[in-house]
């Protein structure tokens, strides 16, 4: 098995991470410093920072891994780097090593997904996925007709032109927004192109999982259905 994946096995973290770890140097196999790439076998000691990892046991008709969905409230930072200020590793406080999956800014709130589980990360955010992500966003001008067609036919962030999206009007100063992408800041990015700046950004939906009654702060473990809709060819979690 490789090394990285050995890691996020445990719930220690994610494969990206992983990398990073073996990298710096901070990962022996048998006492000797592991190289990114590097395979492991059942017998072999692995440590992080000097101390062994252990995989955790499941009970029968258990989860092996941690799957929530959290209402994120303004303010928190979706890193895993315990020396950031409001990290929402730390803001969270879960019992098993968590981390996001894909990211929601600072200045934004609402849905976002957090695992113990390195191995499905990429497989939710891969573009031809085209997981669709719902907003509701509030502006400092009234929203016009004008405005939403040129949202939804795509507009120039970061060098490229976004993927056509589907917008709608919620009164005089609001709108929602359903994105297939994750580029970062894009929905403020697109909308200061026409010359708006969001006030307030609400995530309430990831694929057909909905933020529903959640309160800024709270979260929940994600029903088997759920996650059969984020991960259909998958039979274990």
């Amino acid at each position: 098995m490789r090394l990285n994946k050995h890691l996020s096995e445990t719930g220690f973290c994610s494969r990206r991470e992983a990398d990073r770890l073996i990298a710096e140097g901070r990962v022996t196999v048998n006492g000797a410093r592991a190289r990114v790439g590097a395979e492991v076998g059942e017998d072999d000691e692995v440590l992080v920072d000097g101390q062994k990892l252990q995989a955790r046991s499941v009970a029968k008709g258990q989860r092996k891994h941690v799957y929530i969905a959290l209402h994120k409230p303004v303010g928190v930072t979706c890193t895993t780097e315990s020396d950031v200020k409001g990290n929402i590793v730390d803001f969270v406080g879960h019992e098993r090593r968590i981390f996001p999956i894909g990211r929601l800014d600072k200045d934004s709130e609402g849905l976002i997904l957090l695992t113990s589980n390195g191995d499905i990360v990429n497989e939710i955010l891969r573009a031809e996925h085209k997981l669709e992500k719902e907003y509701l966003v509030a502006v400092n001008n009234a929203v016009t007709d004008e405005f939403l067609r040129g949202m939804a036919r795509g507009v120039p962030v970061h060098g490229q032109t976004t993927l056509p999206c589907k917008t709608g009007r919620l009164g005089k100063f609001g709108f929602r927004v359903v994105l297939v992408q994750g580029l970062n800041r894009q929905i403020r990015l697109m909308a200061a192109h026409f010359g708006y700046r969001v006030k307030q950004l609400v995530r309430v939906r990831i694929g057909n999982v909905k933020l529903a009654h959640l309160k800024p702060g709270q979260w929940r473990n994600l029903t088997d259905a759920e996650l059969r809709g984020l991960l259909p060819l998958r039979t274990e979690w």
